[in-house]
């Protein structure tokens, strides 16, 4: 067997690395201003000490940043840093044995057990000297001066003993220790056999609301098609409700040929406007405007009237063309035929989609199809657009996306995309790894406690959490589910309080949504009656039952609640109703803390008890503490674990509570926190 490649007298071994995505095949997810916890199993043979430190770096930058990893036990080190700008950061573990340190430890333990000896020093004394050879300036003579004195007091001139108390004092010096620390020998040092990757995005990647509305939809005149200067007037109403992102559905032509009329039906009637996703016809593809809804200036001056109001454009990139779309007469090979000729059309048996034709993406001419898709997200950036809602992206190759998300997030770290990929788990997982900043997911069809549960730690409490950043919607324009079709206008409440609570990215399909749009196409279908995605609709914004303050209040809730603004910290705990759900959230310092109750039953009024972890949540197990409650402003003074609680749906479905944890002090009373 021929003798490794490898530096044998490397002796330390790294391994568990974390955050680590399948091995470091791919990158882990933060966002400007997290604070990222780095952890290693780090060891070596024998009885030696070690030294362990985390090496970072932001790609492109040679300049690499050591940080000391401490000793958590069991051979798990750790380390954190802190990310202060979009892009992408590189970190490595790196190890080495420490002999200076493996020397002054036995040294300690000879001395405890008075069995030191002369030649003890002499060792320590090579050892210090090697540091001093490494170490510059005054460092370098004070650690050699100190050599000396190590080797002078070991070997003491004829006829005068060891002044051992001496000798003592200068091998276990304090400043001798930590100079000696700041210069290991690193001959031998291991170095993690690959650099791992973490990407960082803008903060409202982790933290956003969305608001969806039909820009077809905004004119104040009934039946009008909307334009970019309607939905310029209709911006202050989504601002005023707190929202951050808002989305609109393609705003690019739509094909006439096979064009959808009102409710899915097959056959349009002139004056029908088709559904937005059917791209592209003689007015142009995936960066033309749709002609009706105004020109390129006009959308930049949409664009820049958002920026002033905080609020980010999300535009919906759908790469699929309609049957006009001048992409199939200039590249017909980017789509696929069918033997007689003809180019296939989407479907998902028994729906087809006769207006829409997918690209084939095991084209002869893929390279040329990939460079110009990519061209479709640059030029919109260029236009002022940061956020993209990318429709059924599990539909083209996976390639593709990680290409295609890399070029951008290259050029313009700060881009995010939206995956809209109602799929399997594996596949919405994927997405995320290779690129995707955020994804839709379940929530829509999770109802019940233990669904919720399940489902919702394991989105915040394992692994995934690396890279897949979860945005909880409760309907959107395909999804109507049966529960808000049947639980009304408590049900929509219900799901507003777990969407925005549960979820620190959560959205809603408005104004559908607040003026809680329930019936569906027929029975069994998800489907809206009547539906935007085939005609204009006309809303009346201000209608009393409208749901828009109570969506202002929660999100003015989670925008004054650091707890609300992460995953990470949500925890689930027990209730003796089965239709009561309990869980909390706690900010990184601990300093905010919201426990969120919600009575999952519309229609009947729940009671019970919940069980909190107090000293798991740093509540005093000896005091009381204070619950407010930020939806009605009432406050309840608790004691201990187990606390009553009664919600009735026809008043408010949930509590969102700060606690306020009672803290004892010096004198004799109690204050707050």
């Amino acid at each position: 067997m021929p003798l490794p490649e490898q530096d044998g007298r490397k002796r330390v071994v790294i391994e568990g690395i974390q955050p680590e995505v399948d091995g470091g095949r791919f990158p882990a997810k933060r966002t400007v201003g997290d604070q990222v916890r780095v952890e290693a199993d780090v060891f070596t043979d024998g009885h030696d000490s070690i030294a362990v430190a985390l090496l970072v770096h932001k790609e492109g930058s040679k300049k690499w940043t050591e940080i000391p990893m401490t000793a958590l036990g069991n051979d798990r080190w750790t380390a954190h840093f802190r990310v202060q700008e979009v892009g992408r950061y590189g970190f490595k573990v790196q190890g080495w044995v420490d002999h200076f340190e493996t020397w002054r430890k036995g040294l300690l333990k000879r001395i405890d057990a008075d069995t030191d000896a002369p030649v003890d020093y002499l060792i320590g004394a090579d050892l210090v000297e090697a540091a001093g050879d490494r170490a510059k300036g005054a460092e370098a003579k004070g650690l050699k001066y100190r050599a000396k004195q190590l080797r002078a007091g070991a070997r003491p001139t004829k006829g005068k003993a060891v002044d051992s108390a001496a000798l003592r004092a200068i091998a276990v010096d304090a400043e001798l220790h930590t100079m000696a620390l700041n210069y290991p020998d690193k001959r031998f040092a291991t170095e993690s056999d690959r650099e791992t990757f973490i990407v960082v995005d803008p903060e409202h990647a982790r933290f956003s609301a969305w608001y969806e509305f039909f820009p077809r939809s905004t004119s104040p005149e009934p039946g009008k098609h909307g334009t970019f200067k309607d939905c310029e007037a209709r911006l202050p109403y989504v601002a005023d409700m707190g929202f951050d992102v808002v989305y609109m559905p393609p705003i690019h032509p739509i094909g006439r040929v096979f064009r959808k009329g009102p409710n899915n039906n097959p056959e349009s009637q002139p004056g029908d406007e088709g559904s937005p996703w059917a791209i592209g016809s003689i007015e142009g593809g995936h960066k033309s405007i749709l002609p009706a809804l105004g020109t390129i200036e006009d959308f930049r001056h949409f664009v820049a009237k958002a920026k002033k109001l905080n609020l980010h454009i999300a535009m919906d990139i759908a790469f699929q063309s309609a049957p006009d779309h001048p992409y199939v007469a200039e590249h017909e090979n980017w789509f696929k035929k069918r033997p007689d000729g003809t180019i296939q059309y989407a479907e998902n048996p028994p729906k087809k989609y006769q207006d829409i034709y997918p690209f084939d993406f095991e084209s002869d001419d893929w390279t040329g199809m990939w460079e110009e898709l990519k061209s479709v997200f640059l030029y919109w950036v260029a236009q002022g657009v940061t956020v993209f809602r990318v429709d059924n992206p599990h539909t083209k190759a996976f390639p593709f996306w990680e290409w295609v998300i890399t070029e951008v997030k290259r050029e313009h770290p700060e881009v995010l995309f939206f995956a809209e990929a109602f799929t399997r788990p594996k596949i919405m997982y994927r997405l995320a790894k290779l690129g995707f900043s955020q994804s839709y997911t379940y929530f829509p069809w999770r109802n019940g406690k233990a669904e919720i549960t399940s489902y919702l730690t394991e989105l915040a409490q394992t692994p995934v959490r690396e890279f897949f950043r979860p945005n909880q919607w409760p309907n959107t324009p395909d999804i109507l589910t049966e529960y808000l079709q049947i639980s009304g206008r408590a049900g929509f409440v219900i799901r507003l309080l777990l969407a925005s609570t549960l979820g620190a990215n959560y959205g809603i399909y408005g104004p559908a949504f607040e003026l809680q749009e329930h019936l569906p196409v027929k029975h069994g279908s998800e489907e809206y009656l009547n539906s935007e995605k085939y005609e204009i609709r006309s809303w009346n914004l201000d209608r009393p039952d409208s749901l828009r303050p109570l969506i202002r209040l929660v999100n003015h809730i989670r925008k004054t609640n650091p707890a609300l603004q992460s995953d990470w910290g949500l925890k689930f705990h027990p209730t003796d109703n089965e239709q009561i759900i309990c869980y909390s959230k706690e900010s990184e310092d601990r300093s905010n803390l919201i426990v969120v109750i919600v009575n999952l039953d519309p229609r009947y009024t729940q009671a019970g008890y919940v069980q909190l972890p107090l000293w798991e949540l740093g509540i005093p197990e000896d005091r009381s503490y204070e619950a407010e409650d930020l939806l009605t402003g009432e406050r309840y003074l608790w004691n201990g674990p187990q606390n009553y609680v009664e919600l009735n749906p026809g008043r408010v479905s949930g509590h969102v509570l700060r606690i306020h944890r009672r803290m004892k002090v010096e004198s004799d009373f109690e204050y707050f926190l």
